[in-house]
């Protein structure tokens, strides 16, 4: 009897053992289950949040998700009272608006085809609180349409990218840069750092470049326009010309460009009086007239390009002559130096006054058809010891030399730019870009 008690007793005991650790289970599960449920469910907020964190928009200076935000463009006929009629704004608070903000914002001046925008309060009523207009892609102006009335003037920031090119010429550098989809602004400048080292009229086909350049951003896509050509390699007729710009001058912001051997790119003159034309008739002692059927010198080297086009001064000096003839039409002759003298023929009208200091560079006038003429040049007459001759054949002066400090300072900057310079590759035909800087 005793023995059967025990097993009883035996068997009860595991059997609550069992249901007990059933029980603690159970209680394990729904205790796993609860923190899991919860978890997630923070989790899901958490998420939820950073979520809004990264959808908030910013532009002009404010977060857009605070507003109703309306954007167009002004239209033909469009005024600035109409606009904000149309958008619930009326006499005399219009009135009252246009005198609080005209010192800062000109009404008369907004054209069509610029983008405005209106920020409303997020809300039933929707009123109108700024209005912002952009005249180009960098400026805009805010104008406070709430209580306190008030206009401020404020510009995007502006991102410089870095970035490289490559391409090879088959036919004039404008044309080939302008199939490859470059910058009309980057053939300028490329023209502009070789203008005295590189006849741009006489380039081969097969001549090649590669530069290194900056370009300005807004709203981190938008381009809106060069910024400036830093670095450049230019092969023509087999003979490579670098150039590397470098700061000569820290307190007036001065740069200029060198190459591998320290050397200034600038001349005394420039090689043209004017960007992209093609020379149309050169320098010809033994010239002779169809026409005449006798011999009738040429001194001078003529330029083709349309009416209108700006004609430079090829060096610095002071206007001595500026008048007309019958024979070279209006014409600017400019004294650079007891040795050096330049004229500019065939303008389309009296260019600057005698007297008048001019740099390198400088607009003197424009291409014109005035005096004997069979079509719009410029012929550029250089003088040297008060005689002629052909401007394209002389050896013209250097630019002041780098000082032998800024030298050595030079020689160790340009090193690796070259060498980045060498590595880029110089497509064979076509052209290739890239960013290097994210």
């Amino acid at each position: 009897m005793t023995e059967d008690f025990n097993d009883d007793q035996k068997k009860e005991s595991l059997s609550l053992k069992t249901l007990t650790l059933k029980f603690l289970f159970f209680l394990a599960v729904i205790a796993v289950s609860y923190n899991l449920f919860f978890k997630n469910n923070n989790s899901a907020e958490d998420l939820t949040k950073i979520e809004k964190k990264e959808k908030i928009v910013k532009e002009f200076g404010y977060v857009l998700n605070d507003y109703t935000v309306k954007r167009d463009t002004i239209k033909s006929g469009d005024s600035f009272g109409q606009i904000l009629e149309n958008n619930n704004l009326f006499y005399p608070r219009i009135y009252n608006i246009v005198q609080a903000t005209n010192k800062i914002f000109n009404i008369r001046k907004i054209n069509v085809g610029r983008p405005y925008t209106i920020f409303y309060s997020k809300d039933s009523l929707e009123i109108p609180e700024l209005f912002i207009y952009q005249p180009n892609p960098i400026d805009y102006v805010v104008v406070s349409l709430s209580d306190s009335i008030w206009a401020e003037r404020k510009q995007k920031e502006v991102e410089l990218k870095s970035l490289e090119a490559s391409g090879t010429i088959y036919s004039s550098l404008s044309e080939t840069m302008e199939s490859l989809g470059l910058s009309p602004l980057l053939t300028n400048e490329l023209s502009e750092i070789y203008a005295w080292n590189i006849d741009f009229f006489r380039l081969e086909k097969g001549d090649n470049f590669k530069i290194m350049y900056t370009s300005k951003y807004v709203n981190d896509s938008v381009y809106i326009g060069l910024n400036r050509i830093h670095n450049a390699y230019f092969e023509h007729r087999g003979k490579p010309f670098y150039a590397v710009e470098f700061k000569t001058d820290s307190s007036r912001n001065i740069y200029e460009y060198f190459d591998e051997n320290g050397k200034n790119l600038r001349r005394a003159f420039l090689l043209s009086p004017v960007q992209f034309s093609r020379i149309s008739s050169r320098f010809n002692l033994r010239r002779k007239i169809a026409y005449y059927g006798k011999i009738k010198p040429h001194y001078g080297t003529d330029f083709a390009a349309p009416v209108g086009t700006e004609i430079r001064a090829t060096a610095a000096g002071r206007v001595v002559k500026s008048g007309y003839t019958r024979g070279n039409g209006y014409y600017v002759t400019i004294k650079h130096n007891a040795t050096y003298s330049t004229q500019y023929l065939h303008m389309k009208q009296r260019g600057l006054k005698v007297g008048t200091y001019v740099s390198q560079g400088d607009r003197i006038g424009y291409v014109g058809m005035t005096g004997y003429t069979s079509g719009p040049h410029v012929c550029y007459r250089f003088w040297k010891n008060g005689k002629q001759v052909d401007p394209l054949k002389q050896k013209l002066p250097e630019a002041k030399p780098i000082s032998n400090t800024l030298k050595e300072e030079y020689l160790a900057y340009m090193k690796p730019i070259k060498g980045r310079l060498d590595k880029m590759k110089s497509t064979n035909f076509g052209f290739n870009q890239k960013s290097i800087i994210p």
